[in-house]
C-alpha cells in the first residue's frame, strides 16, 4: 500500500486524546466528527500498565456490534498512514480487535471493537 494512501481510523475513545496520539504516532492527528451505526459502547478495565500511563486512564471504551439501527457511536475519524496503523494495532491491548466498516458518513474506515464473539 503506498504511504500517501487514505486509511482512515475512526475513534471514539483515548486515540482522540492528544497525549495518546503524540505517544502512539509522535504527532496529533488532525480529523472531524461522524459516528458509527450499529454499534453500542461500554467500558472495559485495561489491565496493561504502559497503556494506563499513556492514557491516563484504567477503563477505556469500548464498542461491540448491536446490530441495532438505532444504535449509534459518535467519535472523530482520523487519515493515518499505513505506518500508524501498526503503531495503533501495538497500542491496543488483547479486548480490541481492528475490523473495518462503514461509517455514518460513507467513509471506510478502520475501527477497534471488542475481540470476543
Amino acid at each position: 500500500m503506498p504511504a500517501d494512501a487514505n486509511i482512515w481510523l475512526f475513534s471514539y475513545g483515548t486515540l482522540r486524546q492528544r497525549n495518546v496520539q503524540l505517544a502512539t504516532f509522535g504527532r496529533e492527528l488532525e480529523g472531524h466528527d461522524d459516528a458509527l451505526v450499529g454499534f453500542s459502547r461500554s467500558m472495559v478495565e485495561i489491565k496493561d500498565s504502559d497503556v494506563v500511563a499513556t492514557s491516563g486512564e484504567t477503563h477505556h471504551p469500548i464498542l461491540a456490534r448491536s446490530g441495532n439501527p438505532a444504535d449509534e457511536v459518535e467519535g472523530t475519524v482520523f487519515r493515518i498512514t499505513p505506518a500508524e496503523v501498526a503503531a495503533a494495532d501495538s497500542y491496543e491491548v488483547s479486548d480490541y480487535k481492528r475490523v473495518a466498516v462503514t461509517l455514518k458518513s460513507g467513509i471506510e474506515a478502520f475501527v477497534y471493537i471488542r475481540a470476543e464473539g
